[in-house]
């Protein structure tokens, strides 16, 4: 039984809609779906603590089962955490990161190596530069000898013309000898004749001058000036041929010189080219390398922090999810407590 003085009042909510139940000077009443406010139950306590004793156990039966799903909730996220790892921890990208070192040395190892490749193109360029310098001023210097080769050929010709002259000189005087002595042979066998002649004929007068001594006098210095002319001349000829064979010598071997000089820089002016022409496809095959490497390490970058970002943001909606199920359950909980204490409440009125 219950006092005249005991009141009680407890109110539960759930999704079906709202049931009220009362307890009022010993009696009970009921609110719910299609039932007025205020009706008594004086007559029949027992059915009603029976009924309300049936309603406490559906609800108990509803916690219990709530708490089950929630428990097993909870498995399922522990599950999914020993899977993907807690929330709290960051994941480890290190595998990435060192991953993305190697391709970031990779990356300045090629750029240095193509720093060297440059470094050793503009040295080759500055060195076939000064080759091509070089050969410039020997091209000079084989233009300057031509030159010289050309203007020293009418001199070589006018030699040529003088000592012509000069042989035609030497054989006029020596015909011009030849015919002195035959004249003067001519004149002594006249003067022997007229010597040894039959009539003599006596004169009276100073004795002449001798005309032999005279003759032979005369042939003298024709002879000794002509050998001193034919000497000067032919030291003459031998000085400027020597000089002129010197000449010729000395530029035929600085033309060779200069011959096998401009052949050699040539030749390494080829195979200089054909280095810069290897260095240069070298540096393009490198770069268009570099360019393929970075693209393909780009694409694998961006693809791996979409993945990042998918994972976070699937993380941010796992959080979310457990926020409301965190919400929930706490919601749950404080009904259970709820419940609990109007059990405990409902034992006391009952025991009372």
């Amino acid at each position: 039984s219950f006092g005249a003085t005991q009141r009680a009042c407890s109110t539960l909510g759930f999704n079906g809609g709202g049931i009220c139940t009362r307890v009022v000077g010993g009696g009970f009443a009921r609110a719910g779906a299609g039932c007025s406010d205020g009706i008594l139950f004086a007559n029949n306590e027992k059915a009603t603590m029976q009924n309300l004793n049936d309603r406490l156990a559906s609800y108990l039966d509803k916690v219990r089962l709530l708490e089950s799903d929630n428990a097993d909730l909870e498995c399922k996220i522990r599950e999914w955490y020993a899977k993907v790892g807690p929330s709290c921890e960051p994941r480890d990208y290190s595998c990435f990161h060192k991953e993305i070192e190697d391709l970031q040395n990779q990356i300045l190892c090629a750029a240095m190596e193509t720093n060297k490749i440059l470094l050793n193109i503009d040295n080759n360029r500055m060195t076939a530069d000064d080759f091509r310098v070089k050969y410039e001023t020997e091209c000079g210097l084989r233009q300057n000898v031509d030159a010289d080769i050309c203007n020293l050929r009418p001199v070589l010709d006018q030699l040529a013309s003088c000592k012509t002259d000069l042989q035609l000189q030497c054989e006029a005087l020596t015909e011009e000898m030849c015919c002195l002595k035959t004249n003067h042979e001519e004149e002594m066998s006249c003067l022997r004749k007229q010597a040894t002649g039959d009539v003599s004929v006596e004169v009276n007068a100073c004795p002449g001058p001798d005309l032999r001594k005279i003759l032979e006098d005369l042939r003298g210095q024709y002879e000794t000036l002509m050998e001193r002319n034919r000497k000067e001349t032919e030291q003459w000829y031998a000085c400027k041929m020597e000089e002129v064979n010197l000449e010729v010598i000395t530029s035929s071997q600085e033309i060779e010189s200069s011959n096998k000089q401009v052949t050699e820089l040539k030749r390494q002016l080829q195979a200089l080219e054909i280095n810069v022409q290897a260095q240069l496809t070298m540096k393009e095959n490198l770069e268009s390398s570099l360019a393929e490497t970075e693209c393909r390490y780009n694409k694998y970058l961006a693809e791996l922090q979409n993945q990042i970002s998918c994972v976070e943001q699937r993380l941010a909606e796992i959080r979310a999810e457990m926020e409301c199920q965190n919400q929930e359950y706490k919601t749950l909980l404080d009904v259970k407590c709820r419940l609990e204490q109007e059990i405990q409440t409902y034992h006391c009125l009952l025991e009372g």
